[in-house]
């Protein structure tokens, strides 16, 4: 099974060409859980241009390196989950292949977050467009 990390961003030396830095959509500390060894970890996460990068520290600067980044794009949901994890404030993010849950410090922020995020999946996702569209009436001879 490909792992969240790997089918969220594809490769970790990826250019993201995303000044992480300045101007995020959101940003702030989320405890989440960790991938393999399944602790909780409080890390800072900054949303921006359809990415979701945590960082160890919250002075995030141009030389940051990300601990992590999930692409909006490969992303199908991101909701509550106060009754899979028996935790206040808990929402879950998912891709075809794995879930990733988080818990925030307040019902608001758990609700900014999920906001956002499902903002960014729908601004980020594909769609067909006219030309995509094949009118199978106008090929019958």
């Amino acid at each position: 099974m490909l792992s969240l990390w790997r089918a969220a961003t594809g490769s970790a030396e990826e250019d993201y060409g995303v000044e992480f830095w300045s101007s995020p959509e959101l940003a702030g500390w989320l405890t989440k859980q960790g991938e393999y060894i399944k602790t909780w970890r409080r890390r800072w996460f900054v949303l921006k241009q359809g990415k979701l990068f945590w960082f160890k520290e919250s002075s995030v600067t141009p030389a940051s390196r990300p601990r992590g980044v999930i692409v909006a794009a490969n992303c199908r949901t991101v909701k509550g989950a106060e009754d899979v994890l028996n935790r206040p404030f808990a929402f879950e993010i998912s891709t075809p292949d794995e879930t990733m849950f988080f818990i925030a410090d307040s019902e608001k922020e758990k609700e900014d977050w999920i906001n956002s995020i499902g903002r960014s999946i729908v601004q980020q996702s594909t769609c067909v467009t006219t030309n995509e569209i094949l009118d199978y009436d106008s090929l019958k001879p």
